[in-house]
């Protein structure tokens, strides 16, 4: 059966109309979407802290999906070391001001934040809105509304975002993630986690509340990783302490915080995140067998063995296996393996730790 459709448009018309739709795309900041599909995707770093210099820049020289393309920092110095470096040109330096104009920029593909907590959401919503995607790293946000502001964006600009849980990458991490999958064990009964090490910076942003310090923002969403993952679940509840023992630093932010998680089916959790003491642990306890590792969530060498046997799978660098696995899932237009919902239970989370604390209460998990 043959079937009228009545086109509105005359041949002129939709000539007329491609090129203004041509004509906007040209200074549109999705338009690398219409042309050829990159090889690799640029990255800009925002903040140059020790973890850009000391790890993501020279991360960024392994990987195979993207490269460093640019730079964001408040301080000329900084720009001027790094553009001899890497060999950055000029209009890839960008610094807090002028940022919003890495918009018409097409080198740039992603933009990393690597900024105090308490910066995060300005920035990955400033970037959506510019039309890049996101890479954020951990903890996500100070807390629940600034990760659901920070995923809106991203979603109604059609932007990537990603949390920096560069551990999720790990391979090592993926095996205690699959026994609580398939239960070759049987179901998992306790957890012990710790994570931290001892800072002693009174000036750093990592001991100031209101920037996202505190060992529970820091090294416990390490911990608060290790168990979800390792159960296999989310908590229903948790009990939580914290623990001050040098005021003259600890003064504003926890410097240990001690929590306890209750998952469905009876498992507990004890776990740790701690800015006065050197530890990275992962305990668990199944039906039929345990897993240690030690250490859990380092920057390498994380290995370890269970009742199956041992846990050691190297790694060349886990955030260049991060980022470009991001990447990749980028330019697949794919989901990437750690996006913000992510980021966002763990902040719900940190959030009613903090709460159980505060009040020496049973705290319930929305």
């Amino acid at each position: 059966m043959a079937t009228n459709i009545i086109n509105p448009f005359s041949r002129r018309d939709f000539l007329t109309a491609g090129a203004g739709i041509l004509t906007a795309s040209l200074f549109s900041p999705f338009s690398f979407a219409l042309s050829k599909p990159k090889e690799r995707l640029g990255v800009a770093l925002v903040g140059l802290g020790y973890y850009s210099t000391d790890l993501l820049a020279p991360a960024l020289q392994k990987t195979k999906n993207c490269y460093l393309a640019g730079i964001v920092t408040g301080t000329p110095e900084k720009a001027e070391t790094w553009k001899k470096k890497y060999n950055i040109p000029d209009k890839n330096i960008y610094n807090y001001k002028n940022f919003d104009s890495i918009a018409n920029n097409p080198d740039i593909d992603v933009v990393y934040i690597v900024l105090p907590p308490s910066m995060h959401k300005e920035y990955v919503i400033r970037a959506a809105k510019a039309g890049k995607h996101v890479f954020c790293e951990k903890p996500m946000a100070l807390n629940v509304r600034e990760c659901e502001e920070m995923i809106k964006a991203c979603q109604d600009n059609k932007r990537s975002l990603s949390i920096g849980y560069r551990c999720q990458h790990d391979p090592n991490t993926q095996e205690y993630m699959r026994l609580a999958k398939e239960k070759p064990l049987g179901n998992v009964q306790l957890i012990s986690c710790a994570a931290g090490y001892k800072e002693s910076r009174a000036g750093n942003w990592k001991v100031k509340r209101a920037m996202g310090g505190g060992a529970m923002y820091d090294m416990g969403v390490y911990a608060l990783q290790g168990a979800r993952l390792a159960a296999g679940a989310e908590p229903l509840s948790v009990t939580a302490q914290h623990v001050v023992n040098r005021p003259e630093i600890f003064s504003d932010a926890d410097e240990i915080t001690h929590f306890q998680l209750q998952f469905p089916g009876g498992t507990v959790a004890n776990c740790t995140g701690s800015h006065g003491i050197n530890t990275n642990f992962l305990k668990v306890n199944y039906d039929k067998g345990s897993l240690h590792m030690d250490s859990f969530s380092g920057y390498s060498g994380n290995k370890g063995y269970s009742t199956l046997g041992e846990i050691n799978f190297p790694i060349d660098n886990q955030q260049a296996k991060q980022m470009d696995e991001d990447a990749l899932a980028i330019m697949q237009n794919k989901p990437v393996l750690v996006p913000g919902e992510e980021g966002l239970r763990d902040i719900r989370i940190v959030e009613a730790i903090y709460k159980a604390a505060k009040t020496g209460t049973t705290v319930k998990i929305g």
